[in-house]
């Protein structure tokens, strides 16, 4: 795509000022592979039946949320749980005969992990553990950024309540995580990096790391993260509880990462609010 002249001063502007989110104290990583889902990701029902069966099985299942669930601040959560079974936990399936007995019913044969016919992928983990081994598993319980792998609308959330993500998100923790989620719905992500992710089939744009990795963002510090917090955690509490039109609330973080940026008036025209592209 070819830009104009100021369009790209802009981009420069914008670029110049920024430190890329390789050099971020960040992590971004992958959701969560199964390599079965029909057997490790369970409804709100099953749930409550093997929890109802074996109480101790609540320690190992958690709710989940897809890529298709993650909205511009929000989601929308679909009853759907995760066994979390991870390699890195180590943990001894026979303290959880309601889990054992679960996964089991989809067959011995179909869950072992040897890459024969009919199996999972092979791997050095047991049949009743999921395909990786997630050593990353605790940065799910801190909060963190969650977005999904494939999108046309570039939406982010930011998560404190812990919520795992199936391998169509990625995840990202680490040092102001809220400020950028703010940058990443921002009209101003939107207009300088959109295109920096390439564009797939029905104008799907891939997120992966890769591409991420290379976004210089400006750097703030504690104070203007928990200024961006405060703004975010009201965003998101007026959408998941009102589902009222946040427009205005959207444009107030437009302005103020504007004036991060020291954008004039004649840029902050011409970025104008982008809402969904």
């Amino acid at each position: 795509m070819v830009l104009s002249p100021v369009e790209q001063r802009i981009k420069a502007k914008i670029e110049a000022v920024g430190t890329p989110l390789k050099d971020w104290d960040i992590n971004i990583y992958r959701g969560i592979l199964t390599g079965y889902n029909e057997a490790f990701i369970i409804d709100g029902k099953k749930k409550d039946e093997l929890i109802a069966e074996d109480p101790k099985s609540a320690e190992i299942i958690r709710p989940l949320l897809r890529g298709r669930d993650i909205k511009r601040y929000g989601y929308e959560f679909a009853d759907l749980y995760l066994i979390t079974t991870f390699p890195s936990l180590k943990i001894d399936i026979y303290m959880y005969p309601a889990v054992k007995q679960h996964l089991l019913s989809f067959g011995y044969d179909r869950l072992k992990q040897t890459g024969e016919s009919g199996a999972r992928k092979k791997t050095n983990n047991q049949w009743f553990e999921t395909q990786d081994s997630i050593s990353y598993w605790e940065d799910f319980y801190r909060q963190k950024i969650v977005y999904p792998n494939m999108t046309k609308f570039l939406p982010f959330l930011y998560d404190n309540q812990g919520y795992l993500t199936n391998q169509k998100c990625f995840i990202i923790t680490g040092k102001h995580v809220a400020f950028l989620t703010a940058f990443f719905n921002s009209s101003l992500f939107k207009y300088c990096f959109k295109n920096n992710f390439p564009e797939l089939r029905g104008e799907t744009r891939e997120l992966s790391k890769i591409f991420f990795d290379k976004i210089p963002v400006l750097q703030v510090n504690d104070e203007t993260n928990e200024l961006f917090k405060t703004k975010v955690m009201n965003m998101q509490n007026l959408k998941l509880q009102t589902n009222m039109d946040t427009k205005h609330e959207e444009i107030e973080i437009d302005n103020l990462i504007f004036d991060l940026y020291q954008l004039n008036d004649e840029e902050r025209a011409m970025i104008g609010f982008i809402e969904i592209q």
